[in-house]
């Protein structure tokens, strides 16, 4: 089969509140797999089900997964995909259900012995009587995605009570001690971690506005880093990868404290199943470091779609 007789039907948008980021990672995907040769099919994913079937009929040769948050990269749309038997590209229901449930993946983590953040999960019962670690700490939700909801409790700061008032991502949280130091992310294609970005915020933290934002952040890539702290992070986001079960193209997430000097402590945050590909993320500009254009990137990931894994 060519890339000109392949039929690659588009999934963006969606439901979750990563829809304004998926509308345009999909918008950037499409006109790549167009410019690749490809036959493209657009499908702006809703909340009806139904229509989404119907617009997947006559089954095209791949879907291209580019949904963002609950519902896109949670395992449900891959479940749907893989009851059609359509091959469909980056994790299967298994991986993207254990990677975007940050308690799940956190005990997998552990399983395997990667190094992750001392934390906890609280029902927001438990949260209400006070803060369940010493400031400053992390709080965020079980499932969503891009910092959405996640606020570092520090002295100060707005107070518990206002943060759990304006609380809308489920009866429970996860409070993890806050780690300082820099942000670092290695994007991985199958075996293959790219390169390790440090990714430094315009203003406060790594937030959504930080990541979606023109001018939100500063990626430096290759990071500044020791080599040996540089080459543990690509083992560890290979590891973690391998650990979820998950394929194709991830992204992950550390932080690394060298506050008090080398070589420091790295650890892993997040696996990211489904990584950005707007205009400003991470995973296509490490592509271009290791000469992958976009539309390489792209057709790469069209290549190695499955199904029912």
């Amino acid at each position: 089969m060519t890339r000109a007789t392949t039929e690659v039907a588009v999934l963006y948008g969606g439901i979750s509140a990563e829809r304004e980021v998926s509308l345009a990672s999909g918008a950037q995907v499409i006109a790549a797999l167009r410019a690749a040769g490809y036959r493209v099919r657009p499908i702006d994913a809703g909340p009806d089900l139904g229509a989404i079937v119907a617009a997947l009929s006559p089954p095209p040769d791949v879907v291209f997964n580019a949904l963002h948050g609950r519902f896109g990269e949670d395992g449900a749309i891959q479940g749907v995909l893989d009851w059609m038997g359509i091959a469909y590209t980056h994790s299967g229901v298994r991986a993207s259900a254990l990677a975007m449930d940050k308690d799940a993946a956190k005990a997998v983590f552990m399983a395997a012995d990667l190094p992750v953040a001392r934390g906890r999960t609280l029902s927001l019962a438990d949260l209400a009587g006070g803060h369940p670690l010493a400031l400053p700490y992390v709080l965020k939700p079980l499932n969503e995605g891009s910092s959405v909801g996640v606020s570092i409790m520090r002295a100060g700061g707005p107070s518990l009570a206002q943060v759990l008032r304006q609380w809308r991502w489920g009866p429970r949280a996860m409070v993890e001690e806050f780690i300082p130091g820099r942000e670092l992310t290695v994007g991985v294609l199958a075996d293959r971690a790219l390169a390790v970005t440090e990714i430094v915020a315009t203003a406060g933290f790594y937030d959504y506005d930080a990541k979606y934002r023109a001018g939100g952040s500063t990626h430096i890539v290759p990071a500044p880093i020791p080599p040996e702290v540089g080459a543990r992070a690509m083992a560890i986001a290979v590891a973690a990868q391998h650990a979820l079960g998950c394929r194709g193209a991830t992204r992950a997430d550390f932080r690394y404290d060298d506050t008090a000097g080398g070589p420091g402590r790295l650890v892993l945050l997040e696996v990211n199943t489904q990584p950005g590909m707007t205009a400003t993320s991470l995973l296509p500009e490490q592509a271009a470091m290791a000469r992958m254009s976009f539309e390489l990137l792209c057709g790469w990931m069209v290549e190695h779609a499955s199904c029912r894994d």
